[in-house]
């Protein structure tokens, strides 16, 4: 039986705690060759990304699919080369290993795998899977040892009894049981950092907060670094100390968690949490409005053929006609909090704490527009919602902010 769920949020990771950092990337990109019958193209997939991963410390890594936090962490786990850019381990640049290196490299970055039903061996018992790891790094130790190991990792996990567990096979195993055993199986070899790659999205959600608080007693008693990758800013919020937030391959935010679920400095941090659900919204007004404020958000660029400037710039209503040229420089908000955003830089950044923004166009505005290239300056009957977005066009083209 696994232990009960505790719903109170984790302790933050402990001030007196080692602040050395474990595994750090520096201005790292990576891009991929696409070749067709049309030719070779690049896709951007992540471009300058700096990342630490102190000890003792969980980092969020937010973002919607195909923002790169994969990618990002396949390149940690040198499962990719970095395309430029370089990769430490204890301030040790790392490049692609062989051998004994890769087993020493490996000895201390472990992968937590998105899916437990396929990176278990349904074949093997939880012994086998467990005790291989435990013998590959461990050579010198017994069968007995081994064996004793392997029961302290799945007490570790609260697999308990342990006894009960350690000659099931994995599809007698729950998936939150199954999650527990890919977390021992990379604890096996003692791991100064995992990097969990959306740990809990195959889980049903009434089990997800058991694995939330194992991995947060793991950074406690044993000063695991933990890059935790998700969708969910509230689950980033729950288990983080630190959130990054991810779009289209580039960082765009990073600080405290608090501080930027508190007090959001990007538009695509404000409008993640705008998209997270919130029971409360609807308490005092009419819930089936609330839907109607909300238009088509559009769809993340193509990283072939990426946006010039800010790449968030053909869905943010705050749009500038600098968006749409200049990157945006790195800018430090508040201690250890910074924001990659030209509202910092040329003015308007108090925008980003109105009680709503609305991150569609109205359809009014759209109507009229259409309106003045067709000349048909009828209504359209079918038009149901109150906002709509043009994904091809930023909204800066098509009026600017919106109120």
């Amino acid at each position: 039986m696994t232990t009960a769920a505790n719903t109170q949020p984790p302790a933050r990771r402990r001030d007196d705690a080692r602040d050395d950092v474990v595994l750090e990337a520096r201005d790292v990109t990576k891009h991929f060759e696409v070749r067709s019958k049309q030719g070779t193209r690049v896709v951007r997939a992540v471009e300058g990304v700096d990342l630490q991963l102190h000890r003792g410390e969980i980092v969020a890594m937010v973002g919607e699919s195909g923002s790169g936090k994969t990618t990002v962490a396949r390149m940690l786990s040198l499962y990719y080369p970095v395309t430029s850019g370089e990769i430490l381990l204890q301030g040790r640049p790392v490049k692609s290993v062989w051998g004994k290196a890769a087993k020493d490299y490996y000895a201390q970055v472990q992968l937590l795998f998105q899916d437990p039903f396929a990176s278990l061996n349904s074949l093997k018992s939880i012994r086998h899977i467990l005790g291989r790891a435990v013998k590959i790094h461990q050579p010198r130790l017994g069968k007995r040892e081994v064996e004793q190991k392997v029961l302290g990792l799945l007490e570790k996990v609260a697999l308990l009894p342990a006894e009960q567990y350690i000659d099931k096979f994995p599809h007698e195993l729950s998936g939150g049981q199954r999650q527990r055993i890919v977390i021992a199986r990379a604890l096996a070899v003692e791991p100064q950092v995992m990097l969990g790659d959306e740990p809990i999205s195959m889980l049903d959600v009434s089990i997800r907060l058991d694995v939330l608080n194992l991995l947060t007693r793991l950074r406690d008693e044993d000063g695991v670094a933990l890059l935790y990758i998700t969708h969910d800013i509230a689950s980033a919020r729950y288990i983080a100390d630190r959130i990054n937030v991810m779009y289209a391959g580039e960082m765009v935010e990073g600080g405290p968690s608090e501080s930027v679920i508190h007090t959001p400095q990007h538009p695509y941090t404000r409008l993640l949490l705008d998209s997270s659900p919130n029971p409360d919204r609807g308490i005092e007004s009419d819930q089936g409005s609330l839907f109607d404020e909300v238009g088509d958000l559009g769809e993340p660029p193509s990283l072939i053929e990426p946006p010039r400037g800010c790449r968030f710039n053909p869905r943010c209503p705050f749009a500038m006609e600098i968006c749409t040229t200049d990157k945006p420089e790195r800018t430090e908000v508040s201690p250890g909090h910074w924001a990659r955003c030209h509202l910092h830089t040329v003015g308007g950044a108090e925008q980003l704490r109105a009680e709503r923004i609305q991150f569609g166009v109205p359809v009014e505005q759209v109507e009229a527009e259409l309106a003045a290239v067709t000349g048909d300056d009828e209504p359209h009957a079918d038009v149901e919602t109150s906002t709509v977005a043009l994904e091809s066009q930023t909204t800066d083209r098509i009026g600017g902010p919106q109120p």
